[in-house]
């Protein structure tokens, strides 16, 4: 069935005139004639009684006129959801992030993105470092808030800088160091360190083993946990000192944290895959550049 034809259709139902439907739809009566001619084959039955002086809709008829009207505004709303999608003001944003490092900005660009976009629903997802990036490369996630990994490109996808984050000592409150303003890498030789799993974080652990090498020594283990808030706990309890970026606020007065010297930092990026142009995505993107240009 030509979808044209049931324009023309309609327009001959609503006129009940082939003479007022062609100049309303600017084509030649003739044209319309075989157009509606057309319809009534496709479908099977006669649409129109002709037989008279005047055109009358059949039974068969009257009930197309009602479902077109419907189809059509099906139609119209299907459209206007297409260019709405297309202009990334609809659609579904699926972001993955990693706690600690997003905490601070995270809401107000979430709601600053929801105010200019109210059509798109987000989805957040709270994950490891490198499972973000593995769900967005296999396209699980819209976005990613994340640390660089090892294989990052291997995996293919396009980054941004968003911020450097220090690296900090998480220090128990009634260790010798606890009073410090800055805390130099040499002073942690011979202590328990605690820090994060390397399968939870390669780079921000590849970057601390780096920082106490440079320092002339090998750190003393004595916790690797894969949640950060734990590397904390263990320090609460007395287990050793903690090695965290400056995000990861301490949630105790037990805790303080003291920046490292010299200053090593770790990056945080926003990862998107190199294929398509997800118009959700790129309206976010947008949202976060000028986040970024207002410091």
């Amino acid at each position: 069935m030509d979808f044209r034809h049931l324009r023309y259709f309609q327009a001959v139902a609503e006129e009940l005139s082939f003479s007022r439907a062609a100049r309303r739809l600017r084509i030649a009566q003739p044209a319309l004639s075989r157009a509606v001619q057309e319809l009534e084959r496709d479908v099977g039955v006669m649409l129109l009684d002709r037989s008279r002086r005047s055109i009358r809709l059949t039974p068969g008829g009257a009930v197309l006129l009602r479902e077109t009207a419907g189809v059509f505004d099906h139609v119209d709303d299907m459209l206007r959801r297409v260019r709405r999608a297309a202009a990334g003001e609809v659609g579904e944003l699926r972001l993955g992030y990693i706690g600690p490092p997003t905490r601070s900005f995270l809401g107000p660009l979430l709601k600053a993105y929801h105010r200019e976009h109210p059509g798109v629903t987000i989805v957040l997802e709270e994950r490891t470092p490198e499972r973000v990036w593995e769900m967005v490369s296999k396209g699980r996630l819209s976005v990613g808030l994340t640390r660089p990994v090892l294989a990052h490109e291997a995996l293919g996808l396009q980054s941004l800088l968003l911020r450097e984050e220090r690296l900090c000592a998480a220090v128990p409150v009634e260790h010798p160091l606890a009073d410090r303003p800055s805390i130099p890498w040499q002073a942690l030789a011979g202590e328990s360190i605690v820090m994060l799993a390397r399968r939870e974080g390669a780079g921000s652990h590849d970057a601390i083993l780096a920082a106490c090498s440079e320092a002339g020594f090998v750190p003393r283990l004595a916790h690797t946990p894969s949640v950060i808030g734990t590397v904390l706990r263990y320090v609460e309890a007395g287990s050793g000192i903690g090695i965290v970026p400056e995000s990861v606020l301490p949630d105790t007065e037990a805790v303080r944290l003291i920046p490292l010297t010299p200053a090593t930092t770790i990056p945080l990026v926003m990862v998107w895959s190199r294929e398509g142009d997800d118009p959700a995505v790129t309206a976010f993107r947008a949202v976060v550049e000028q986040w970024l240009a207002g410091g």
